[in-house]
């Protein structure tokens, strides 16, 4: 991952890709919050906008065109929006090269952005969103799910054909091998470490000897860190926990299909996706991008909240530029924003207790909560 120190006047360049539906609008409100990080900050955000996705494959034929990669490959960090159409809108785009086939998997897949971080985070001011009952939130919910990104079902090997009996199939294989699943653990540990040092090891490996593997290397690898306390969880038991007691959890890691559904449960714990944010971590780039998908039913409205993008750039201020204290500051902007009593349509939930504004709103007023915090020296 480019990690590059904040010094006078650092340049970092930052691609942006809108991508499709509510994309674009939720990507303005992070271009708002980057400007104003500039003005409080000796840095600068060199921003260079691409097209990705479903509106990359209308202009271009292809929905991560060349002209795209070569402004990722450039950058220090990648900001992708939301990407994808209706289930019917889909269908005017040939398979292989729909958004996630033809855009985002090929995106991990160059970068090898073997580490997706996702934060399930639901302070006391935000637990209203949730569905949980109070007693089972607590405090409030802090977790990190550690999600292996490019190996396993999705990247296997695929072939579908028609058999000797006339029948339709397809074979999809899970495949990793020993250094795909290490390094991402060694992410996981690392992580550990910094937090309670605590970490749940989600697998399946009474069914699947991918989890056997899996947990063999683990056992290898928690040896460098004795200090971490390891809790060995199924993943069917892992979903049902996650709602029966969220709070028992701080890091967990899994591998990628489980890590795609179980994160995606997250936030339905949380109350929404629009609340999650992630990082997508390779050895030498990075991407971060809000974990919901592109709300076409909303798309153009104006109703959309950033929240989830904004925390994304949250995480690429402190992952890739070094910015720690300025991503603390955002996060708490971002939240204020909530314990206001502010909130956009998409998430309302409590009536009358809601003041409704629109997606602008909310980006300005995290950007004008955000300059009246007091900057990092």
């Amino acid at each position: 991952m480019k990690n590059t120190p904040c010094t006078d006047m650092t340049t970092h360049k930052i691609a942006l890709l809108a991508g499709d539906g509510i994309g674009p609008e939720i990507m303005a409100e992070a271009v708002k919050v980057l400007k104003l990080i500039e003005e409080r900050n000796s840095v600068s955000f060199d921003l260079q906008s691409a097209l990705f996705g479903a509106c990359a494959w209308f202009e271009t034929g292809k929905s991560f065109p060349d002209d795209t990669i070569a402004i990722c490959d450039n950058a220090d960090a990648i900001l992708k929006g939301t990407i994808g159409l209706s289930h019917e809108e889909s269908k005017q785009i040939p398979v292989d090269e729909q958004p996630e086939r033809g855009g985002l998997l090929p995106m991990r897949r160059r970068y090898q952005t073997y580490a997706n971080f996702r934060p399930v985070a639901l302070p006391p001011e935000l637990a209203h969103f949730s569905p949980l009952r109070p007693e089972i939130i607590g405090d409030g919910i802090d977790l990190v799910i550690i999600r292996e990104l490019v190996g396993g079902l999705y990247f296997g090997s695929k072939e579908t054909g028609i058999n000797d009996q006339g029948r339709r199939y397809v074979h999809e294989m899970l495949e990793y091998d020993e250094d795909q699943i290490r390094q991402v653990l060694e992410v996981a540990f690392k992580l550990a470490m910094k937090r309670k040092k605590s970490l749940t090891n989600v697998h399946k490996s009474n069914v699947l000897k991918s989890s056997v593997l899996w947990n063999e290397i683990l056992d290898e690898v928690h040896s460098d860190y004795p200090e971490v306390s390891v809790d060995h969880i199924l993943v069917d038991a892992a979903a049902t926990y996650l709602c029966l007691n969220p709070t028992r959890f701080d890091v967990m890691v899994m591998e990628n299909m489980f890590g795609d559904i179980l994160s995606d449960q997250c936030g339905g714990i949380l109350g929404s996706l629009g609340l999650m944010p992630s990082a997508c971590v390779g050895p030498e780039q990075s991407y971060y991008e809000p974990s919901h998908g592109s709300a076409p039913d909303i798309a153009g409205k104006g109703i959309a909240n950033p929240y989830s993008m904004l925390g994304s750039v949250a995480m690429m201020l402190e992952m890739s530029f070094n910015m720690s204290a300025e991503a603390g500051n955002l996060w708490k902007a971002m939240q204020g924003v909530f314990t206001d009593g502010y909130t956009t349509p998409d998430l309302a939930r409590r009536g009358d207790a809601e003041k409704q504004i629109s997606t602008s709103e909310f980006g300005d007023r995290v950007v004008s909560a955000l300059a009246n915090l007091p900057i990092a020296s």
